[in-house]
């Protein structure tokens, strides 16, 4: 039996400006965006999908890299057996539900499924 992957699948980024951040990554790259209510923007043809968070606090590592699952609980099992921290637990969002993670480095990712 072979495990699941879970391949990168979506990056986020944080943002001052929302609507700053659209008219310049439109306009220099011609990428398309999905607005989410008033903190949040998804963006497309750009490669891979991701989207701008809002943020009021100084961004220092602005990219979140998401990943995709099949089973949350199951992956988030196997990410706390290997070593990795829980830094933000299940949460639902529009779409589906993610949780978020620390690898021994302190590197923060995600990981998310249509649940």
């Amino acid at each position: 039996m072979s495990e699941a992957k879970t391949p990168i699948n979506y990056i986020e980024f944080k943002a001052k400006d929302l609507t700053e951040i659209k008219n310049f990554y439109s306009k220099a790259f011609g990428w398309v965006f999905t607005d989410y209510g008033d903190g949040y923007t998804a963006f497309a043809e750009s490669g891979i999908e991701g989207g701008f968070e809002l943020s009021h606090n100084p961004i220092i590592n602005g990219a979140l890299v998401v990943l995709h699952h099949d089973s949350l609980i199951e992956v988030k099992k196997r990410i706390i057996a290997s070593g990795g921290t829980i830094s933000q637990d299940i949460f639902s969002f529009p779409g589906g539900s993610r949780f978020h993670f620390l690898d021994p480095s302190g590197n923060e990712l995600a990981v998310w499924c249509e649940e």
